[in-house]
């Protein structure tokens, strides 16, 4: 095997944990890499914590790399030291003294059926902890020589290989959402920079601004409009009153010419507005379309204070992050982006001339046009009748009564004559008209046949003179009045059928549709451009990145098998004891197949996370598995298809398979998920989302088509896998690594509760298991039997016998603790208690002591050169 970097165990450490080094085979590899390896590890505040696992025999040897870990400046180290069963001394260098350093010397595992690598996986976990760390260290100050054999006794807290894939799957569902149809949203659920390009408002420092100006071609068609409307409204009101018809005042007023000259400047209206909706268009407001407007009459101001291109993407901003504060998954905000998109997407001002069509279309124009009949009088039998009745009246005036009578008749047919001569569809010199019926002929015959029956009638009553006189008197007016009555009825009839105003109501909507179009089509193009653009880029990162989190989210897989397809592939190597032996050096090569250490950790901390390399998945392959590692070509063949590898619950950081037994000091409880898992990871995906479209809105700014989705992606696959790591270190009990890269903090001011992940739930609703045996655990009295010394019997003499040199450290996860439950049950506990930040581990770290004559000291020149 050629040299390669050695790798960081774990390989993606938890931020502040420990970097666990493993130099028990150091001779294989580059030192000097290795331990640039480790340092390059991102660790936070510039508290440098290195836990390494090496050979007891090699660390003096390995001096030279133990003072490389401090080349960046103080740092503090643990080392784990593995002894054989025959050793009896422990020579180490003076760069693992304390207090920036101490020794844990452990032996071969001398229980049976257990591979040691399984007895010191958990204890490399439980080390690694920041809390744990420091603790071990200062009590490794405080014993001799700074070297102790640990005893141990450990609680393990974990999920069922079932209930983590059931909780992954529903947590990936809660993240992405499921496909559902276009959304809407209206302008009240938006902020108000985005409302104004929904409900085609105009702003309010825009209401006083004149579009169309007098002196342009469309404002001057505009006022000849309104003028020939106003002039046949004048005419109308001077033709319906009594003096239209007694008098001679309307026959200077020609309103058939008025009406048809303003439906031709109606027409003009429209055409000149409909040559300035054909002119502009496109998706940005040039001097150019300005010019053109303006040479057609359409005066355009600057844009106002209320909306601007700059304030779009703010306002996506803001609505993306209240959609998703609202709880909806991915693709239902994508939804409702998507109709956003749609309905600020600038059609053109062309587009508008439909509408104008059905404002002012021929239709309108020719019904304007329509020359309507004049019809006065009422219906023929009652005209005759009434007309009869009032001639009637006046002829019972006796003797006198023979001429009034039928002259009352001659009066009605006169004045329906005169109605019918003076029409007001009937232009003064006959060029229009539109025809009419006035009933005069059946006035004329009632009158004359009913002034005949009350001559007749007066003469045989023989009224008085006085009574005669007012019948006379009363019928000459009836009639007088019920013309003029039905004159003015007539021509407001007719007037409202032909319904000149409707022009001016034809007027106010072709402005209306001018300022819309003015506002939402020209001034507002590039600003709805950008809006739709913005809001179609930012839903199709959205759908990209629920499609990725189904694609790479996918449920934990049963555990790979491995490949006995070929004639070459048998079963595994399996021990005496019939178990399968595992080795770090296992981890190594399967390390290899993904990349060496420096392009997984590149130079420094920027590098964390960039990317699959940078994970490196592949290593966390089969990590605990109880089977051996394979032929390195079948091995090698199985592992480069995958594109995203994922983090498996057996690898490299997550807990061994139910299938390798535990050492005796490690007692394993697994819960079927809390009531509160699935909750906690998906706040934990949609936060971390959050925080991943921080990133996209400076590009969407600059240029929505050219956002880049892959890179977007990309992170969201390093937040599935660092949230699933979390869920499989420690069931998500530890927070999401804080993120301090915002580019606009202010922007998640109002989602500061949802992105803040810091308060968790305790440990009993994430796992479903009650903390009750921890701590009872560690509510009992101290006695070192309850731990395990990792020694063999024979190396019982080399420790120290004396009860009060030993050191004890009792960790347990905070979110244990957390709950009102949690509250009761630890009353009482140890104040010495060290409350870790993340883990699944609980229990008590026993540190004895060595006899003084056990442990060695060499120094600089004794050791020499590794």
């Amino acid at each position: 095997m050629s040299p390669r970097v050695l790798p960081v165990l774990p390989e993606r450490p938890l931020p502040g944990h420990a970097v666990c080094l493993d130099l028990r085979t150091s001779g294989t590899y580059d030192s000097d890499d290795a331990v640039r390896a480790a340092l390059d590890a991102p660790q936070p505040g510039g508290e440098r914590r290195f836990l390494v696992v090496d050979e007891a025999d090699r660390l003096v040897a390995h001096q030279l790399l133990y003072e490389r870990l401090s080349s960046y400046g103080p740092a503090h180290v643990v080392c784990l030291a593995v002894g054989a069963r025959g050793d009896r001394t422990l020579s180490r260098s003076l760069t693992l003294r304390p207090p920036a350093a101490g020794v844990l010397w452990v032996f071969d595992s001398t229980e049976d059926g257990v591979p040691g690598e399984a007895v010191l996986r958990p204890l490399v976990d439980v080390l690694s902890t920041p809390e744990v760390f420091d603790a071990v260290l200062r009590a490794l100050g405080e014993v001799v020589h700074g070297v102790a054999v640990p005893a141990v006794r450990v609680l393990e807290h974990d999920l069922t290989d079932e209930a983590r894939a059931r909780a992954w799957r529903q947590a990936v569902e809660g993240l992405t959402g499921p496909e559902v149809p276009a959304g809407n949203v209206s302008a009240e659920q938006v902020p108000g920079a985005l409302a104004l390009l929904l409900d085609e408002g105009v702003p309010r420092s825009l209401s006083g601004h004149q579009w169309l100006p007098p002196q342009g071609r469309a404002g001057s068609r505009l006022t000849a409009c309104d003028e020939a409307v106003g002039e046949a409204v004048e005419g109308f009101h001077r033709v319906r009153g009594p003096a239209g018809l007694l008098t001679g005042a309307g026959r200077a007023v020609d309103l058939p010419a008025d009406i048809e000259r303003v439906a031709e400047e109606l027409d003009r209206f429209r055409t000149a507005v409909a040559d300035a909706f054909g002119a502009a268009g496109g998706t940005r407001l040039t001097a150019e379309h300005r010019g053109v407007l303006r040479d057609r009459g359409v005066e355009l101001p600057e844009l106002p204070r209320e909306i601007s291109r700059a304030g779009i993407v703010p306002a996506l901003r803001d609505l993306t992050h209240d959609l998703i504060g609202k709880g909806l998954p991915l693709r239902s905000v994508a939804a409702r982006l998507s109709s956003l998109s749609a309905r600020t997407a600038p059609v053109g001002s062309a587009a508008r001339l439909a509408r104008l069509d059905a404002i002012c279309g021929p239709e309108r124009l020719r019904r304007l046009r329509a020359r309507h009949p004049f019809t006065a009088g009422g219906s023929r039998p009652a005209a005759f009748a009434v007309t009869g009745l009032l001639a009637l009246l006046a002829g019972v005036w006796p003797v006198l009564g023979w001429g009034l009578g039928p002259a009352v008749g001659v009066l009605a047919a006169g004045l329906a004559h005169l109605m019918l001569r003076r029409r007001p569809n009937r232009s003064p010199d006959g060029r229009i008209d539109g025809g009419g019926a006035t009933g005069a002929a059946p006035r004329l015959f009632g009158g004359l046949l009913g002034g005949l029956v009350g001559a007749g009638l007066g003469q045989f009553l023989g009224l008085p003179v006085w009574a005669g006189a007012v019948a006379a008197t009363v019928s000459v007016a009836a009639v007088v009045l019920l013309a003029l009555r039905d004159w003015t009825r007539a021509v407001d009839d007719w007037w409202a059928r032909a319904d000149p105003e409707e022009a001016w109501r034809i007027l106010r909507e072709i402005q209306a549709l001018v300022v819309t179009t003015a506002v939402h089509d020209w001034l507002f193009a590039e600003v709805r451009h950008h809006c739709s653009a913005g809001a179609g880029a930012v839903a199709g990162l959205l759908r990209g990145l629920a499609e990725t989190a189904d694609a790479h989210g996918q449920p934990y897989a049963a555990r790979k098998t491995r490949k006995a397809d070929g004639p070459e592939a048998g079963p595994p190597p399996v021990g005496e004891t019939g178990t399968a032996s595992w080795s770090w050096e296992d981890w190594r090569d399967d390390a290899d197949d993904w990349g060496n250490g420096a392009e997984a950790w590149g130079d420094g901390p920027e590098a964390w996370g960039d990317g699959p390399e940078a994970w490196g998945d592949g290593a966390e392959e089969d990590l605990w598995s109880g089977s051996a590692e394979e032929p390195r070509a079948d091995r090698t063949a199985a592992q480069e298809p995958p594109p995203f590898p994922s983090p498996d619950p057996g690898g490299a950081d997550g807990p061994p398979p139910l299938s390798v037994p535990a050492p005796g000091w490690l007692e394993r409880r697994y819960g079927d998920g809390g009531p509160a898992l699935v909750d906690t990871l998906v706040g934990d995906l949609v936060a971390g989302t959050v925080l991943i479209l921080d990133r996209c809105w400076a590009g969407i700014e600059r240029d929505p088509g050219a956002l880049a989705r892959a890179g977007h992606e990309q992170r969201l696959t390093e937040l599935l896998d660092e949230t699933r790591l979390r869920l499989v270190r420690d069931v998500a009990a530890s927070p999401p690594p804080r993120y301090e890269g915002l580019r606009d903090p202010d922007a998640l001011t109002s989602l500061a509760a949802f992105t803040d992940r810091s308060d968790r739930p305790d440990a009993a609703r994430l796992t479903g298991v009650a903390a009750d045996a921890v701590a009872l655990l560690l509510l009992a009295e101290d006695d070192p039997g309850r731990t395990v010394a990792l020694c063999g019997p024979e190396h019982l003499r080399l420790l120290s016998h004396d009860p009060m040199a030993a050191r004890q450290v009792r960790f347990v996860p905070e979110a244990m603790r957390r709950g009102a439950a949690g509250d009761d049950i630890w009353r009482g506990t140890a104040e010495d208690v060290v409350w870790t930040g993340a883990g699944r581990h609980a229990g008590i770290l026993r540190l004895v002591p060595l006899r003084a004559d056990v442990v060695h000291t060499v120094r600089a020149e004794e050791a020499g050169e590794p």
